[in-house]
């Protein structure tokens, strides 16, 4: 995770001046939805990214929460599509920011990204995961 810019700069409406904004994610939380019984649960698996994804922040508006910890702070995200940019109900992206006294600035402490997803793309997604922790793995057995 990298923060590059002021991402405090973000306001509650997109803005194209905040390009120069980017934030590198290194884990997305895919989460989905079953029914179990009467209600439905959430299902989640994180993935780690062999290379960052980048979020410009003319991407991100900044979500009017009130019930934030200090330094949090949770994003809409926005997808460009045909050159319009749209939001994008199924992503979410919270940062915490710390203040660094000695320094005098905001530093990165935590990102999370979330992407919900229907039952079927979860499924797909465990699946390769499950596949792609067996082959880094590999047998582990040795002959004598």
């Amino acid at each position: 995770m990298k923060l590059t810019g002021n991402i405090l700069n973000i306001k509650n409406k997109r803005d194209d001046r905040n390009a120069g904004i980017a934030i590198e994610v290194d884990k997305i939380e895919y989460v989905t939805y079953k029914k179990d019984g009467k209600y439905f649960q959430p299902f989640n698996l994180e993935v780690e990214l062999d290379e960052p994804l980048v979020i410009t922040g003319d991407q991100l508006a900044r979500k009017p929460e009130k019930h934030l910890q200090e330094g949090e702070y949770d994003f809409d995200v926005y997808d460009k599509e045909d050159g319009d940019y749209v939001l994008n109900e199924n992503r979410f992206l919270s940062v915490l920011l710390a203040y660094d006294e000695f320094e005098q600035e905001h530093v990165l402490s935590s990102v999370e990204y979330t992407v919900t997803v229907p039952n079927e793309e979860f499924k797909v997604l465990k699946e390769e995961q499950h596949k792609l922790r067996h082959s880094r793995k590999g047998t582990g057995k040795k002959k004598k």
